[in-house]
């Protein structure tokens, strides 16, 4: 019997990612045990989305994936990233892994960076979901079962009420015309925590709502804001 290839899985901890999964286990083609996802270690929070490691961990769990972290520092450059995810992919090679998977939609740019990267150090790239319409995955996902939260938006697409809400059909109906309905370019992030996938729901509370305020590259002079919905795992001491 020929032995599948070993693959991790850049987890994001979002609804992109859990559906991308899902069809990649759907396939029984890939060996996936390893979810690797980036932490900010100055937050000890999931970058860009700021879900709490521990919950991480706890999705991880309930899973039933092995975690890998990559820690970076507070505001990594591109050149300080990419050595860091550098380490972390020989450390991966070493360990016998020949495939990734990302939960990529249509990114172009972003995707002929990944495969780019990683094609150099032997590392084959897998996209699941790519170039699915955004409308059809998000039906998929709710007639799946799958259950996520939107943790974070970008102020300037969505406001505030939209934060610590479950995803639904009835809320994307809420959206702006200009949001795409996953989020893709970055308007907003989710935390999934029910599914297919999952062995068992992760129990959540929902905490605090902050506000950050980015640099814009390209735009100096109108900074980005962004919300966040802090996610707390219920009945633990966070």
């Amino acid at each position: 019997m020929l032995q599948k290839p070993k693959t991790y899985f850049n987890w994001s901890s979002g609804k992109d990612s859990a559906l991308a999964l899902y069809h990649l286990q759907q396939q029984n083609q890939y060996q996936i045990d390893c979810l690797l996802t980036t932490v900010n270690s100055h937050y000890d929070r999931v970058s860009m989305h700021g879900l709490r490691k521990t919950v991480l961990e706890a999705q991880a769990e309930a899973i039933g994936i092995p975690l890998d972290i990559l820690e970076v520092p507070e505001s990594p450059s591109m050149e300080e990233y990419g050595a860091l995810m550098g380490i972390k992919i020989d450390q991966l090679k070493s360990e016998g892994y020949t495939h990734t998977a990302f939960g990529d939609i249509f990114l172009e740019d972003l995707k002929v960076y990944r495969e780019k990267m990683l094609s150099s150090v032997g590392i084959q790239t897998l996209f699941p979901i790519w170039k699915r319409d955004t409308q059809e995955l998000l039906r998929e996902f709710f007639a799946l079962g799958f259950k996520a939260v939107i943790v974070c938006i970008n102020n300037s697409k969505l406001d505030a009420s939209f934060l610590g809400k479950e995803l639904s059909s009835e809320l994307i109906g809420k959206f702006p015309k200009d949001v795409d309905p996953c989020g893709e370019n970055g308007e907003f992030h989710t935390f999934c925590f029910d599914g297919p996938i999952f062995n068992h729901p992760v129990l959540y509370e929902l905490g605090e709502t902050i506000f950050r305020t980015y640099d814009n590259p390209s735009d100096k002079q109108h900074p980005i804001k962004f919300g966040f919905c802090d996610v707390l795992l219920k009945g633990v001491v966070n």
